[in-house]
């Protein structure tokens, strides 16, 4: 990419940078240099190919390198642009939080599905799950809890970022240790870590190197916040409520088998479109 003074039009810095981010090993890689222009630019991708002679500036070039830099370093391309989106929410990210998934996007369909009058989201991150059910539930009681305070300044910010800051209220909790005696919820919603110590070793770099893992480790096993959370899931989910957690692959049988001791029935296995089985839903059993 141009330096010292020389001028680069918008073709040029596609054209450059494309072979650039694929000797790199970018995914992607002509995607990823536009999505970059289109955000310092500040416009869409179809206006770069109708801009394609405009020349940039020093500042805007000098903008672009250190995203360019960032990027083939290996930092995802969401934190690099400072944003992600989810459920049709564009949202702040950063590594303070994990970067919302495509396929958490079942979580929130099951829990809007069943149109619960209040909800609590466990381990909020970004407040993903939480805004999003907001969003389509309106009349909803949204709760949000993390254990990492730079992990609400993000999700308190995409709060107001789409004026959802009265429907949710978030507040710092390990897990459910903050909540009180007696309180309950129609809904308890969580998409936790899941990633043993194994197979931590075997992740993309860029999500071991950049991404929280605080939000992604989950002791040897990958099961130690289930195990946790099951006991206090049944403390604060009302007796006609439910929780609904997102699993890792292979994880079903083990979850259910969790929660079943601790006085949860399976009702439901929701299976994505490549047949993964994606979240389970629990209620509390009679009798227990």
């Amino acid at each position: 990419m141009g330096r010292g003074g020389i001028a680069m039009t918008i073709l040029e810095v596609i054209n450059k940078t494309t072979p650039f981010f694929q000797r790199h090993g970018v995914d992607s890689p002509r995607l990823t240099i536009e999505l970059m222009l289109a955000h310092v630019l500040q416009t869409n991708r179809l206006r770069l190919y109708l801009d394609f002679e405009r020349e940039l500036d020093e500042a805007t070039l000098a903008r672009l390198r250190e995203l360019v830099r960032r990027r083939a370093a290996g930092e995802p391309l969401q934190y690099v642009l400072g944003e992600a989106e989810f459920c049709g929410l564009k949202l702040a990210v950063d590594r303070r939080v994990l970067i919302p998934r495509p396929e958490t996007e079942w979580l929130v369909e099951a829990v809007v599905n069943r149109a619960p009058r209040t909800v609590l989201d466990v381990g909020t991150g970004s407040g993903c799950i939480a805004l999003a059910v907001a969003r389509r539930l309106p009349q909803a009681r949204v709760f949000a809890c993390d254990v990492s305070e730079g992990a609400l300044v993000v999700a308190r910010e995409n709060a107001r970022r789409h004026d959802l800051e009265k429907n949710v209220r978030f507040f710092a909790s390990d897990l459910l240790s903050a909540c009180t005696d007696g309180w309950r919820v129609e809904a308890i919603v969580c998409n936790p870590p899941y990633i043993s110590r194994g197979e931590w070793g075997q992740l993309p770099r860029e999500v071991r190197d950049f991404e929280p893992g605080l939000a992604l480790l989950a002791g040897e096993d990958g099961l130690e916040v289930m195990r946790r959370l099951a006991p206090q899931a049944r403390q604060h989910v009302s007796e006609t409520g439910w929780v609904a957690l997102e699993v890792g692959a292979g994880q079903r049988g083990v979850v259910v088998a969790i929660f079943e001791k601790h006085g949860f029935a399976l009702e439901e296995v929701v299976t994505d479109l490549q047949g993964h089985e994606r979240v389970v839903i629990l209620r509390p059993a009679v009798g227990r």
